[in-house]
């Protein structure tokens, strides 16, 4: 009864966690496909050893005993044949099943680096993750922040590194998890079946915001991915109203273009995200959604949404100022 009931509840764990948006049991492509059967393996040999202990438990408790004397002798080579079928035999047979089911797991997920035709470098920083769109042509690179563009389909390779600390780059639904390292280059091939907008997060602490380091793998059909690079490659449009002029302004002249880039424009920062397109997100930091009033407060005082971002609290703006750069950098699509 025991053994049955644990294992129920571990059916209806497994089952309630196959519907969360960072579910390896609800894959979306080949790598994440290969690793979900895996898991379903575990899940399965994890469960059958549960009710089988859980009968023999049961059998033990139920079962007549007897006297002490109906016991003796004690057959030792009978209790010696029990541990080595179940104390050696039969993990033995066990886990070498598993090995075998990984290594073949192993072997097949790194991909087809040569199929891939698209290039997009990812760096991660405390607490953010930087995109870099490669070009045969330097004059055709891009940047985004947080989320990452792919085609359906189309294999991508992903050279990841990082510029601080050790963090993890993880898509549940469309590959494992796979580290960024200072100093070092790490591959992966993502490749997504269906479009959609597939979750991701850093998978290794990296410090006070570590929960809060998200991003967006959004997968497309492959004539609006062109699009949108498309879109992407080209520099801001300059503000075409009074109120957009005047957000640019205060964006070029207060601490915003010290770190933040624009192509474009006289902003040049390196050190935080290239907002060219910002107002084509879909989050604001990873955080939230990237609408005006949460814009505002993120301008105000990020602290408060991020507490460690290395943003500092911007309150030098009046209301008609800030509404203007919200304004802004909502226009930039």
């Amino acid at each position: 009864m025991i053994g049955m009931r644990l294992g129920i509840a571990l059916c209806l764990v497994m089952a309630i966690a196959g519907c969360t948006p960072y579910s390896i049991f609800d894959p979306a492509g080949e790598q994440a496909q290969w690793l979900a059967t895996l898991g379903w393996w575990l899940v399965g040999l994890v469960s059958f050893i549960i009710l089988v202990m859980g009968g023999l438990l049961l059998w033990g408790a139920l079962r007549r005993r007897g006297s002490l004397d109906t016991h003796l002798p004690v057959d030792v080579d009978g209790g010696k044949r029990w541990i080595l079928i179940g104390g050696v035999a039969i993990p033995v047979i066990v886990l070498s099943g598993l090995f075998v089911v990984t290594l073949v797991t192993l072997r097949v997920l790194p991909g087809n680096p040569e199929a891939a035709e698209i290039d997009i470098h990812v760096t991660a920083h405390q607490w953010w993750w930087e995109a870099d769109y490669l070009h045969e042509s330097p004059s055709e690179n891009f940047k985004t922040a947080n989320e990452i563009h792919i085609p359906v389909g189309q294999p991508v390779r992903i050279k990841l590194t990082s510029a601080d600390v050790i963090h993890s780059f993880w898509a549940p639904r469309l590959h494992g998890k796979l580290d960024a390292i200072p100093g070092h280059d790490n591959y992966i091939i993502l490749e997504a079946n269906e479009p959609g907008v597939y979750r991701g997060e850093c998978a290794e602490y990296c410090g006070v915001q570590h929960t809060n380091m998200r991003f967006v793998v959004v997968a497309q059909p492959p004539e609006e991915y062109r699009a949108w690079v498309a879109r992407q490659r080209q520099p801001a449009r300059p503000p075409a109203e009074p109120l957009l002029a005047k957000g640019m302004e205060a964006f070029e002249t207060y601490a915003c273009a010290m770190c933040h880039s624009i192509r474009g424009t006289k902003a040049r920062g390196e050190v935080a995200p290239d907002l060219t397109h910002f107002g084509s997100r879909l989050h604001i930091a990873g955080v939230m959604p990237n609408t005006r009033a949460r814009l505002q407060a993120w301008i105000v005082n990020a602290q408060a949404h991020k507490p460690g971002v290395h943003m500092p609290t911007l309150d030098q703006f009046d209301g008609p100022t800030l509404n203007a750069l919200a304004a802004y950098l909502e226009s930039l699509k």
